[in-house]
Order: structure tokens, then sequence, then C-alpha cells
């Protein structure tokens, strides 16, 4: 069933550990997470970016194909239906009325008074009907629904500042990006500790893939207990079915070509899992 991410975080604040948020594209790649997952008994947060909802038809699509497969699969585990980099207001209702069980409203582009102003706004909403909201603060850089960006880290006082809100979650910009890095990935683990050490809401890190497994490990030491793979999923998936049209230029089912990159998907999830989940 569907379920907002407040539990499921503080129980990873709890017991060290972090969720991931695997971001979907299609219905191929929203079955094979939610099996997997469901194979292994975790939970799991799918997370949509707007560009993604667009691709997909709406966020009434979205709710529906999900729902869907949840009942058809019989899967038994929480699954959280987030929006992902919500940019207004506007969108974190349009979302929430279709379903979404939870959202982020990205503000970070703008002074923090107005992030807070638009962060308390949908928060309000959310809450008056059980609906988590994470917030940014900060900003991570990279490239997101072919979006480009630079970086700009949060500091121990915004985060407490924005957390004022009533947020249930916090992803601060300490050094991640989206998409591929250029170069090592720099994550400001000490600002990360003091934060957490200083809040008590669970910290998001955006822009996982390519960060090496001791990083991880460490950020999640230091307070990370949400953790977004989008990119890393799709290289799998684009690598296997490269390989496959090259081998089988004669196929042209749709539903063979897509789905030959199913194993590899099958494979990064559950290494995933395991990373995050310490198992």
């Amino acid at each position: 069933m569907l379920v907002n991410s407040r539990e499921m975080l503080l129980d990873a604040k709890k017991n060290k550990y972090a969720v991931p948020q695997f971001n979907i594209n299609n219905l191929e790649w929203t079955k094979t997470i939610l099996e997997k997952c469901n194979e292994m008994n975790l939970p799991v947060i799918l997370g949509v970016s707007e560009g993604a909802i667009k691709y997909m038809g709406g966020a009434n699509t979205v709710v529906g194909m999900v729902n869907g497969l949840i009942k058809d699969l019989n899967i038994g585990v929480p699954v959280c239906l987030h929006l992902d980099h919500g940019g207004s207001f506007e969108m974190c209702k349009k979302t929430i009325d279709a379903g979404f069980t939870s959202v982020m409203i990205d503000a970070s582009k703008y002074p923090l008074e107005e992030n807070m102003r638009i962060t308390k706004e949908v928060v309000d909403y959310a809450h008056a009907r059980g609906i988590t909201v994470e917030a940014e603060v900060g900003h991570i850089g990279g490239s997101e629904d072919n979006i480009t960006s630079s970086s700009n880290n949060a500091t121990l006082e915004d985060c407490l500042e924005i957390a004022k809100t009533g947020i249930d979650s916090l992803a601060p910009a300490l050094g991640s990006v989206h998409g591929l890095y250029k170069g090592e990935p720099n994550l400001d683990f000490e600002t990360m500790k003091k934060i957490n050490d200083n809040l008590s809401i669970p910290l998001v890190l955006h822009g996982g893939t390519g960060i090496p497994d001791y990083d991880i490990k460490k950020a999640i030491e230091c307070g990370i207990n949400k953790i977004n793979i989008n990119t890393e999923l799709q290289i799998a998936w684009h690598d296997a079915v490269l390989e496959f049209v090259k081998e089988n230029e004669s196929v042209y089912d749709p539903r063979k070509v897509i789905g030959s990159g199913r194993e590899a998907m099958l494979t990064k999830v559950q290494e995933k899992n395991r990373l995050f989940f310490g198992l």
C-alpha cells in the first residue's frame, strides 16, 4: 500500500540506515523496482520528477499505475510515492491531490526567507492531508531533467532555520551532484554530522550515483537516512538495452527491447538496497 515517508525514515534514523529513493520513468521501471524490493522485503520510495510526470502523462496516470502495480503484483512492503524536486506550491498541490503520499518542495533557488515561506505553505497543505514534505537548503548542482545548475553548500544555520517550517526531512546540499560527477565526489561530512546532531528530522542525500560505497557508508554514519538514485539505474538500463539491440537487430517488439534492461536494473536495485540497509 502507499504510505508517506514518515515512519520509514524515522526508523532509518533510529537504526542508522538509509531508505533508497529510486526514480521511476515508466511502467517497466516501476514494476522492476517494486518486485525486487518486495522480494527483499524492504520499504521503498518511488521518486518522480516533474519531467517524468509529464512524460508518463500526468500525476493521475502515475498514481493509477503505481496503485495498480501494487495491487496486481501483491506488493506487501511499504511504498512511498514521492514528488522529486517540486518547483512550486502549485505542483506539490497537484501531486498531493492526485494521490502522491510525499512531496519535495525545492525552493532552494530563492533566498532563505522566500524558500521558507514557500516551504511552509507546502507543509501546511500537505500535513493537513497526511502527506510528508522534504525540503532543500543550499543548492545541489549537476544535471537533472536537462536542467544544469551549480552547487552551493548548505550551512548549519540555514538548516536550523528551514526546519522551523515543520518539514519531515531535509536535503542539505553538501557536495553531491545530480547526474555524473566530473572528478571525485567531495562530501562535507563534518557539516553533515553537525546538522544531524542538531536536527531531529532525517537527512536526505541527493545525487547518490557515482559516490563510492565507503562514502555512502560514512554519509549514513553522519546522519543520512534517504539516498536518491536515478542516473545509475538509467546507465545500467541503457547499457543492457544497447547490447541487446546490437545482438538482436531484427527484434522490434518494444516489450522485448525495453525489457532487455530489466535484469541489469534488478541487479542494481539489489546492490543499492544491500548497501543502504547494511545487509
